[in-house]
């Protein structure tokens, strides 16, 4: 079962990559750009049958290991 995992930095706290991607933009003219936040995108092969325990399953494993759990709040997917 292909899941999407969906990792985003908390609002209220500082994205210094996304400070910089801004600043990197507007030094190249493009002054548009208000503001940029960097988030990540996990693509997974699990296996399993039903949606739910896989989703499950891969909640724990951002919990465990693939989000920081004090700085990032994750959205799991199930995309096929």
């Amino acid at each position: 079962m292909k899941v999407r995992v969906h990792i985003e930095r908390r609002p209220e706290i500082a994205d210094p990559e996304g400070s910089t991607v801004a600043r990197a933009l507007s030094d190249l003219g493009f002054d548009e750009v208000a503001g940029v936040r960097m988030n990540r995108v996990i693509d997974l092969e699990v296996e399993g049958d039903d949606p739910e325990q896989v989703k499950a399953r891969v909640a724990e494993m951002c919990r465990q290991l693939l989000a920081n759990p004090v700085l990032e709040d994750f959205e799991v997917e199930i995309v096929g």
